[in-house]
């Protein structure tokens, strides 16, 4: 027994009967030993430094073995492995790729034949470390034992961690579950902590443990054994009816090997779906199979799961495309790599047998891939030879299925050292497809309620330009959760008559699909009032009218300003929002505006008042929603101080200036609401870039108005832009002096991004876009104005109506 007796304790709710000490050696791909724990002197009789970088194959002496009368079988994870009895050879020469287990009598300097259990793993990953070899001496088991040597266990576990003196032992101990495929991470985490505290490996053995890969007969009653084989041997002699307790044993070994595939079907089942992130569970669902189960898993997905898109209608075709979304294996690194590599979409032949599982919906087992199907399924990959990959393989492709649609398939191969896939296989494999397809739809499903929900986001908040007239602008959105990417806060700017910008900001509150449908409706109703040049309190009122009406299930809070670069004014009014920040360029000085708050949206019969604020070239205004500043349990006031701070923080530029506040406020936890900021610096239009004319209601003005147009764009340096601009001028003010009631009506020219010209009239009628006949006498001058002109519309003021158009500069 080990010296850490008296730490029993710490294990005993596995059941632990005994400990004695495990011999550990790591043979490299070399076939050399790179590690020679002091469990593996003692059992075998080399001195560490003799067996550092030795041949295995010198070092364990595998030629003797148990004598024939015992007729010990080693059965792995899934059944006996024919060839791999109790000689080590194909282990240490690199040839295995899977778990295996057996026993051996080897003869050792200066002892007696000594009886051996061991296992063999093969170490995955980087690093040259290839296979791990773990021994224990019958004879200690025996003495931890009862006296009765016909008293045996029927499990025995080789509890590992790598010796402390090994280096790299912190690193493969955290991957003792991918060594020992079928040890649960708190199992390994339990073994790793006792070792390592205990200072050497040692080895567990009871009658109740699940053990990774284990001899079938664990300690045999050898005895009983003989007998029963010597009694069925002469039975068969005779011709007479097997006894009934061999017929019992067979039976028990049947069992013993449908019930560990159920415990790694659980085993798998565990370990995958831990994540609704599609990649991760396709990668989680590849490395739960290898090694333990196959020794290549590749899988493949249709086009429309990998997209992202609704569930795939229809029975699969030659026609269908799939998408190699994961290739896992135990071969060298990177040998499949440049073959088949993962992102590939290909189709797949009627001849092949994977059409076949996609179309059946059914497993299709081939127990040897022979050169001629080598061939075959070579032919589809041009330009790249397969076969020196896949022939000789036992190969099963397994359906990926959910409510009986093929979402996809996997492809498994075990290595030709490797016993064949059987019927048993073709089950299990069944049933892990059936587990994982269900894994990999929530998953999908997830993906695409994720798409929509990030699509429908997305055509909701607009793509506001970043130069507007007279003004910069920069937005921000964050969702708030990941299971809420779809929320109530939006954002928007508006083209207004006169070369001014509205800026709008608003939250509904809530989350999810119904706020955002509200936020959609609400934003729509703000972008056509705003259309129609309403003053920013009248705005909101109407708004608030427009919710009564869609219904009382939601509320929301809006801040509507309306900048004006030409009196460099903003003129604001709040619907029970947070207030805005505004920066001053002048002195950097930030401040939270002063407005009347104003009741929610929604909340009816409440008055609104708006605000006229002056502002500077170069100020900042900055807007957002209660999400940026506020967090549970914390006053909303630090919130804003850090908004005001962050937002007052020089910048390089606007994205920058919004990525600071981010920053600021957006690192402290506790934040599940959306956020949408929108900051607009106020650059203002010089007062030498505007000009203005007041025209008489007389058809010889729209001369005069040719003539002053022509004249101010020589001016402005502007002599390409005149010949267009003096026929749309005459178009606008002909149209205008013959429907204008009073004495005269307004011309305006703005310099700015553009060149915008505006005319105003006393008529509330708006002119609109007509198809004229060769006989008619009117309709075309706004025909000419939208074929001419960068961009042109209309608009109601309060005196009647604003037609106007703007032309593109010439570059200088």
């Amino acid at each position: 027994m080990d010296r850490g007796t008296e730490r029993d304790d710490a294990v005993t709710e596995h059941a632990v009967a005994g400990r004695v000490p495990l011999a550990v050696v790591v043979v490299n791909r070399e076939g050399l030993v790179s590690h020679w724990s002091s469990g593996a002197r003692r059992l075998f009789g080399a001195a560490k430094e003799e067996a550092i970088g030795r041949p295995a194959v010198d070092l364990l002496p595998v030629s003797g073995a148990l004598p024939e009368e015992d007729d010990v079988t080693p059965y792995g994870a899934y059944g006996a492995y024919d060839g791999f009895g109790h000689d080590l050879e194909t282990s240490l020469d690199g040839r295995l790729f899977y778990p295996a287990a057996g026993r051996a009598r080897l003869t050792v300097f200066e002892r007696d034949r000594v009886d051996v259990l061991w296992w063999a793993y093969p170490l995955v990953g980087p690093g040259p470390e290839r296979l791990l070899v773990l021994g224990a001496d019958v004879g200690a088991l025996q003495q931890g034992s009862e006296p009765d040597e016909n008293t045996g266990f029927e499990r025995v576990a080789p509890g590992f961690a790598l010796h402390t003196d090994f280096p790299g032992a912190e690193e493969l101990s955290r991957r003792l579950p991918e060594i020992l495929p079928s040890m649960s991470v708190e199992e390994g985490a339990r073994i790793v902590g006792q070792i390592l505290e205990l200072g050497y490996p040692v080895l567990e053995f009871s009658q109740n443990d699940r053990v990774p890969v284990t001899p079938d007969w664990g300690v045999p009653r050898r005895v009983e054994r003989k007998a029963r084989r010597e009694r069925a041997a002469r039975a068969a002699a005779e011709g007479l009816p097997l006894p009934q307790e061999y017929t019992d044993e067979v039976e028990d070994l049947e069992y013993t090997a449908v019930r560990e595939r159920l415990e790694f079907l659980n085993e798998v089942s565990g370990r995958i779906g831990t994540s609704l992130d599609l990649a991760r569970t396709i990668t989680e669902v590849s490395k739960a199979v290898v090694p333990r189960f196959t020794d290549v898993a590749g899988t493949y997905l249709r086009e429309q799961v990998v997209a992202g898109e609704g569930f795939p209608e229809g029975v699969p075709d030659t026609t269908t495309m799939w998408h190699r979304v994961a290739v896992e294996h135990t071969d060298e690194p990177g040998r499949w790599d440049d073959v088949v590599p993962v992102g590939e979409a290909m189709p797949f032949p009627a001849h092949t047998p994977f059409f076949q599982c996609m179309t059946s919906g059914e497993p299709v087992l081939v127990p040897r891939i022979s050169e001629q199907m080598g061939h075959a399924i070579a032919s589809q990959f041009e330009k790249r030879d397969i076969r020196p990959l896949i022939t000789g393989r036992s190969m099963l492709v397994v359906p990926l299925k959910a409510r009986n649609v093929v979402l996809g398939f996997m492809i498994l191969l075990r290595h030709p050292e490797r016993v064949e896939f059987n019927d048993m296989d073709r089950v299990t494999g069944a049933e892990l497809a059936a587990r994982a397809g269900l894994v990999l739809d929530n998953a999908r499903m997830y993906t695409y309620q994720e798409s929509v929900a990030e699509t429908l986001q997305d055509s909701m908040l607009p793509h506001i330009p970043p130069r507007m007239a007279g003004c910069d602008i920069a937005t921000r959105y964050l969702p708030g959760t990941l299971l809420g990417r779809v929320g109530g806060d939006w954002f928007d700017s508006v083209k207004l008559p006169g070369a001014r910008t509205a800026l709008v900001v608003g939250d509904v509150m809530g989350h999810g699909l119904n706020s955002a449908a509200m936020m959609g409706q609400l934003r729509t109703a703000v972008q056509t009032m705003a259309a129609l040049d309403l003053p920013p309190a009248q705005l909101l009122r109407n708004l608030d009218d427009l919710a009564q009406r869609l219904g009382d299930t939601h509320l929301a809070t809006c801040l509507y300003a309306v900048y004006d670069p030409i009196a460099s004014e903003l003129q604001i009014a709040n619907a029970g929002h947070i207030p805005p920040v505004l920066v001053r360029a002048e002195d950097g000085r930030s401040e939270l505006l002063d407005l009347p708050t104003g009741a929610p949206i929604g909340v009816g019969g409440v008055p609104f008042e708006a605000v006229r604020v002056r502002v500077e070239p170069g100020d900042r205004i900055v807007m957002c929603t209660d999400g940026l500043v506020e967090v549970r349990g914390e006053d909303i006031g630090v919130g804003l101080a850090t908004l005001c701070e962050s937002a007052a923080h020089p910048a390089a530029s606007m994205d920058d200036a919004c990525d600071t506040i981010i920053r600021a406020l957006n690192t402290r936890g506790g934040r599940k609401d959306d956020v949408a900021l929108l900051m607009a610096r106020l650059n203002g239009i010089e007062p030498d870039d505007v000009a203005e004319w007041r025209i008489d209601l007389d058809p010889r003005q729209v001369g005069r108005a040719r003539a002053v147009v022509r004249e101010q764009l020589h001016e402005w340096g502007l002599p390409r832009l005149v010949h267009t601009a003096e026929l749309l001028v005459s178009e606008l003010v002909t149209n205008a002096v013959r429907h204008s009631h009073s004495r005269s009506v307004e011309l305006r020219l703005v310099r700015g991004d553009t060149l915008l010209c505006e005319v105003d009239d006393d008529d509330h009628d708006l002119p609109t876009l007509l198809n004229a006949g060769p006989g008619d006498e009117s309709g075309r001058g706004l025909r000419v104005v939208s074929t001419l002109a960068r961009a042109w519309g209309t608009s109601r003021t309060s005196a009647g109506k604003t037609v106007w158009f703007e032309l593109t500069l010439p570059r200088r």
